[in-house]
């Protein structure tokens, strides 16, 4: 039997801080340029793919981890008849950064940014295969809570020592800054990019450049990502597909399955649907 081809989307009401996706045959999968507001862990199972992370390419196959922190542009998609497997994990930052405070790996209780794109390690990469397995087993949830506290005490204690030391970053307020939270704020209002870069000051075709050198996205398709992680949260709990597009401010039901399925590699539909628990 060959492998599927549909994503499994593993959730847990006892666990909110962990989405889980499994993809067995991913040759057909493409994404856009996206990112989650969530720090993400993924492992290559089988096959070989061109991962980017923000400006940086990274060639990677079966036995890496890829990682991508909070807000971070990032895509990953198969090389050319390159059967593709993976597990991609996205885990809430806040509750990630209390576990390595209160375990004693950071000093601090905020989230500060992982350092490293790519994981070669075969201990982290097992465990992490591991992990994963479990999360989707009927295993108990005391039992799935201590692996996953566990694992990433074990991963960041790597993660920090081999990088420079963790500093908070503060960034430095601008004007591209402004229109960024400026779409997060109103990502539902169909404001045009003109009217926006005007309000700010810039001229539309400088806007489009510094933001898209910046964020790596342009402002349209920052919108259009920030509109995507709401349609999400939405389907998280389980709101109607058509009504979720309109609330979204997507035209219809049919643009919104359209954006979706390119920064999620799923149809709304699917990402709705997780293991029943």
């Amino acid at each position: 039997m060959l492998p599927t081809t549909q994503p499994t989307f593993w959730r847990d009401p006892a666990l909110p801080y962990i989405e889980l996706r499994q993809v067995l045959d991913g040759r057909r999968v493409t994404y856009a340029p996206h990112s989650h507001q969530q720090w993400s862990i993924g492992a290559i199972l089988a096959g070989q793919s061109e991962f980017v992370c923000e400006n940086r390419l990274h060639h990677v196959s079966q036995g890496h981890l890829v990682i991508m922190n909070p807000d971070k542009v990032y895509a990953c998609n198969p090389q050319q008849n390159s059967a593709w497997a993976y597990y991609m994990m996205h885990v809430d930052k806040k509750w990630l950064a209390q576990l390595l405070f209160e375990s004693g790996v950071r000093a601090e209780p905020h989230w500060q940014d992982s350092h490293l794109d790519t994981l070669n390690m075969p201990l982290l990469y097992q465990g992490f295969v591991k992990l994963c397995k479990l999360l989707l087993s009927n295993n108990p949830i005391s039992t799935k809570q201590t692996q996953l506290n566990d694992y990433f005490v074990a991963l960041f204690n790597h993660l920090d020592c081999n990088s420079r030391t963790i500093e908070p970053i503060f960034l430095v307020p601008n004007a591209l800054y402004q229109v960024a939270h400026y779409l997060n704020e109103h990502s539902l209002d169909d404001t045009s990019i003109s009217s926006i870069s005007e309000h700010f000051g810039f001229s539309t075709s400088y806007l489009v450049r510094a933001f898209k050198r910046h964020f790596n996205m342009t402002p349209h398709a920052y919108r259009l990502n920030r509109r995507i992680q709401l349609g999400q949260q939405a389907l998280k709990k389980g709101q109607a597909i058509a009504s979720i597009a309109y609330d979204s401010g997507f035209s219809d039901q049919a643009h919104f399955q359209r954006v979706f399925k390119q920064r999620v590699a799923a149809t709304p539909e699917q990402y709705r649907r997780s293991l029943p628990l």
